[in-house]
């Protein structure tokens, strides 16, 4: 996070308005202040001013009105009435005259005493003779000064005037001097403030300060540390709270990452493909399944969209996909192997109209696909090798039914077609149950110990006697005991059919190999022919049910196509595994194990 500088700072900005407002409230206590004793010290200059001068006023009065006779010793009254100027000329008063009812200046505090007999100009004079008073402040050479004219009236009658300069520096200059004490005052106590202030904003700060660690430290994942409590302020219990919130979102996280793991787990473990995207379609969670069906790497899919990730931009969009109610089928090739897949979609709404994404589940359906496919071809097989000896049968019965039974020449013919067909019928539909029985769970094998090698010379002997005239059989058994626990009948019938097989498709004169190896927890058993062979794309697909490398040749041969589907079943069903190679023109030669443990035929001997 990027550090805040101390001028953008709540602390600064904390202080500076203490500041202000400390500042504010100090100027408008000095200007009322100020303005206040200002008014106070002029009011106060001006009520000792005009008592002086009442003072001065009533003892002119005496002196104008006194008879001269009363005067002695050379004593006159502008004499007089300049001694009393002279006594009242002290400190703030500058200078004073006396003005007649004629306007002629009769006595002055001035040492020019020239205008002493002249008239005065001064309206303020003429208007204070008239009986009106008249004060007013001017500045003189700089200098502030109360000029105050005012009547002097005997027996209700103006007999002359006063004129009074006062100066009023002294007033100003206590003014001046209580100004320099509240500035001093003023900066003092903002010092003072400030200082308060930094205090007061640290104590605010400083627990937003850890508070702004403990909200790093929760983006981080650390929930351990805790905000420490100042105080039982505002300011503490929002520390207080901030604790409890961080054991609540220590609770929360547990629990998120609790079910996050589950799902994790549970998504990482699934058997079917699931694929994540944002609103914008990109992949941003693929599981294991999904990867291997579609046969990519992680590193891949790195901002591909789900449509590429499937291959399906060309025909869809991640708009029509949110809008896609039905599933898709893929085909896809998963370390070279063909997989169909189909694909399901399910929105994400954090919202009831924001999708905020979309979930793919994908679901391997080849095995599905294969058995369903099974399914059809089965019927299908089925039905063919039905509906063959049951046209065949109705047509011969039609003949017969139309006389032919009449002719002894052609009704045996046609009566043994019917009969084989009916035969050849009920093979099938044994064949068919026997299939039936072996797919079930419950299916039971009745097992016994026998010797494997007395065993399969029986069955080779039995075949050899009657079915065997235009091949060769050549043994390659031990002649050592080899017990095994099996199921006798069931492999009696996995041999006949596989030597049924290889006797079927031995040329005349050719050769019948049979072989029994001992390997290590099993016993292999090998029948080769010496016949056409069968092709290699082919090899795996002749232990399907229904399935012929060359159909019409087996149907003249009587096959049903089901007997190595028989045998794998009941060689599956005592735990072995059975295949075949071939090369065509070489024969064919078909392997099936059966499992073998020398430790338990000892216990068992």
């Amino acid at each position: 996070m990027k550090r805040v500088s101390f001028f953008r700072s709540i602390h600064f900005k904390f202080v500076m308005v203490y500041v202000l407002l400390i500042i504010m409230a100090m100027q408008i206590i000095g200007i009322y202040f100020v303005r206040e004793l200002e008014t106070s010290l002029k009011t106060n200059f001006d009520s000792s001013l005009t008592k002086r001068i009442s003072l001065l006023a009533y003892n002119i009065e005496q002196e104008m009105t006194r008879d001269p006779k009363e005067y002695s010793d050379g004593k006159t009254s502008q004499g007089e009435i300049s001694t009393i100027i002279g006594d009242f000329v002290t400190g703030e008063i500058l200078e004073v005259k006396v003005i007649d009812k004629n306007k002629t200046v009769i006595a002055t505090s001035e040492l020019n005493q020239d205008i002493v007999g002249k008239k005065t100009p001064e309206v303020s004079i003429h208007r204070a003779l008239l009986g009106l008073e008249h004060s007013d402040l001017y500045i003189v050479d700089g200098k502030r000064v109360r000029v105050i004219t005012q009547p002097i009236n005997h027996q209700e009658q103006t007999i002359g005037a006063i004129y009074i300069v006062a100066s009023m520096d002294e007033v100003f200059e206590q003014m001046r001097i209580i100004n320099k004490i509240l500035a001093a005052g003023t900066v003092l106590a903002l010092v003072i403030t400030a200082a308060l202030g930094i205090f007061l904003a640290r104590t605010i700060t400083r627990p937003m300060t850890d508070m702004k660690k403990q909200a790093m430290e929760l983006a981080n994942g650390n929930f351990s540390r805790k905000v420490k409590v100042y105080g039982e302020d505002e300011i503490g219990q929002l520390a207080v709270t901030f604790n409890y919130l961080t054991e609540k979102l220590e609770d929360a996280q547990a629990t998120t990452e609790g079910e996050r793991k589950k799902l994790a787990s549970v998504i990482a473990h699934m058997t079917d493909g699931v694929i994540a995207t944002n609103r914008d379609g990109q992949v941003i969670l693929i599981n294991n399944p999904a990867l291997e069906m579609l046969d990519v790497s992680r590193g891949t899919i790195q901002d591909q969209t789900i449509t590429e990730l499937l291959g399906i931009e060309d025909e869809h969009t991640f708009e029509s996909l949110i809008e896609e109610q039905e599933s898709i089928i893929l085909h896809s090739d998963s370390h070279n192997n063909p997989v169909i897949i189909r694909v399901n979609f399910s929105v994400i709404q954090k919202e009831a109209s924001k999708i905020d994404g979309l979930i793919a589940v994908l679901y391997d359906i080849t095995e599905q696909e294969k058995i369903e496919q099974e399914r059809r071809e089965f019927v299908a097989n089925v039905s063919h090798e039905l509906r063959t000896p049951l046209t065949t049968m109705r047509s011969y019965l039609e003949a017969l039914a139309d006389g032919a039974w009449k002719d002894n020449e052609i009704a045996p013919q046609f009566l043994h077609v019917t009969q084989t067909e009916t035969e050849r019928m009920i093979r099938l539909v044994n064949d068919l149950l026997q299939l039936s029985k072996l797919d079930r769970t419950d299916y039971r094998l009745s097992k016994e110990w026998i010797n494997f090698p007395d065993f399969f010379d029986k069955i080779i002997d039995r075949f050899e006697m009657t079915k065997a005239e235009h091949v060769t059989f050549i043994r390659h058994i031990p002649n050592e005991e080899l017990f095994v626990d099996i199921d006798t009948d069931k492999i009696t019938q996995v041999l006949d059919n596989i030597i049924s097989n290889a006797l079927k498709y031995s040329p005349e004169g050719g050769n019948v190999i049979f072989n029994v190896d001992i390997l290590s927890t099993d016993i292999q058993i090998r029948v080769k022919d010496e016949g056409v062979g069968i092709p290699q794309d082919s090899i795996n697909k002749i232990f399907d049910r229904f399935y012929r490398v060359d159909k019409a040749r087996t149907r003249q041969l009587g096959g049903t196509g089901l007997g190595l589907a028989i045998a794998k079943e009941m060689v599956y069903a005592h735990g072995g595994d059975i295949w075949a190679t071939s090369k065509e023109g070489q024969g064919t030669t078909v392997f099936f194990t059966l499992p073998y443990d020398p430790n338990q035929e000892d216990e068992w001997e």
